[in-house]
Formats: structure tokens, sequence, C-alpha cells
């Protein structure tokens, strides 16, 4: 059973809580990760590079000049390769990058992340503060004043807008909703801040469904 430190919305300290054994069950599965953070990683790529073979420049229709006695060596077309403004030897075609992976191992990917980060004591449990607008400067001084360090991550409950906006000023700190954070999300980060109310209703949501199985 994992524990992680815990801190009020003004920043104080209380007691360590508990992370759900649904979620944090300790293990961690590196060939796993590395699969899902591959697959990841593809889905990100556009695949609009294109070029165009010698088949689809223009110009070329004849030979340049005649098969010999030029001295120079024979070419067929100005659209050969081997010419400026000729086409491309095995160009990049557009297609998709595309990837999927099981639902099953996307789920121990996740569990396996968050539980290397709950090992090593990045993981911690916060309310978030309420904040009438978006301000950087509160969300970066409530996060340093709970002890995250480096890159973080933070897992509201639901969709929080005023910490999202506030954020997004902030290149090392990255804001979603709980449940959707990816793997490569959670490695990215070198702490994760769980807001406690999220953690609290996925522990019960898990637990629910255990009990009705």
């Amino acid at each position: 059973m994992y524990k992680a430190p815990y801190y009020k919305a003004d920043g104080k300290k209380g007691r360590a809580r508990k992370l759900p054994e649904t979620l944090f069950d300790g293990v961690v599965n590196d060939s796993v990760m590395h699969q899902v953070v591959k697959v990841y990683l593809a889905n990100q790529r556009q695949g609009t590079a294109s070029a165009k073979t010698r088949g689809e420049v223009a110009g070329g229709n004849s030979k340049p000049w005649k098969q010999k006695g030029t001295g120079r060596a024979r070419q067929g077309s100005i659209r050969s390769v081997q010419w400026k403004g000729g086409g491309i030897a095995f160009p990049p075609i557009p297609h998709s990058w595309r990837m999927g992976v099981p639902k099953k191992v996307r789920a121990l990917a996740r569990r396996s992340a968050l539980n290397d980060r709950a090992q090593n004591d990045q993981v911690l449990i916060a309310d978030m503060p309420k904040a009438e607008k978006p301000k950087t400067k509160d969300l970066v001084g409530f996060l340093r004043g709970v002890g995250a360090a480096g890159k973080v991550l933070v897992l509201t409950d639901g969709k929080n807008e005023q910490v999202y906006l506030s954020s997004r000023n902030a290149p090392s700190i990255s804001v979603l909703p709980f449940g959707e954070e990816s793997v490569y999300d959670v490695l990215w980060a070198e702490t994760v801040v769980i807001e406690r109310s999220a953690l609290e209703r996925d522990g019960a949501a898990q637990a629910e469904e255990s009990s009705d199985e």
C-alpha cells in the first residue's frame, strides 16, 4: 500500500493519504509502458510528408542530348533523380502512422507509470485552491509550496478551467483531468499532483465495479 503526502488548498500539509490499491497496485511493467509510449508518439505524427517521383515532375519528354558523340554521360530525361529539379527516388508518401493498442494494455501501462512515480515518492495529493481568475503566479507558488519539483503534471477532478488557464504560460506544468492522462504525460512529469476529490471518486468507482463483479 502506497502513501502520498497530502496538502490542503492553503498549502498546509495534512496527514498522508493512502493511494487506492485498485490503481496503485505496485505493478511496474516497463515493456508495456514502452509499447504504449511508442504508439502514442506514432499517433502524434501527421504523416503529410510528400515528394514527387520522376513521373510526377514537369518536363523532360525527350533526351537532353543524343546518346553518343557528345563526350558526356548518356541521359534519358531531365526528370531523373540525379538532375536538379528531377524526381526523388523512393520519396515519402502521405500516409497514416496510426497504431492501436488493446484497452487492457493501456490500463496496465497507466497503472505502471503511476506506480513508478509512487515508488519514487513523486506523487502528491492536494486540494486545488479556488481562484476567481486564472493567475500563473498563484499556481506556481502553490506547487512550489507543496514541494512539487521539476516538471509537474496536475490531475484535476474533471475539467478545472481556472487551473488549466493558469498553467498555459508555464511550460513545466501540465494540467489534465484525472483519467485522461496518457502514459507519456505521467512519465514526462517529475512530480504528479492528484486532486484529492478526483482520487477519492476514482477509488469509489473502482470499488463499486469490483463489488458488482
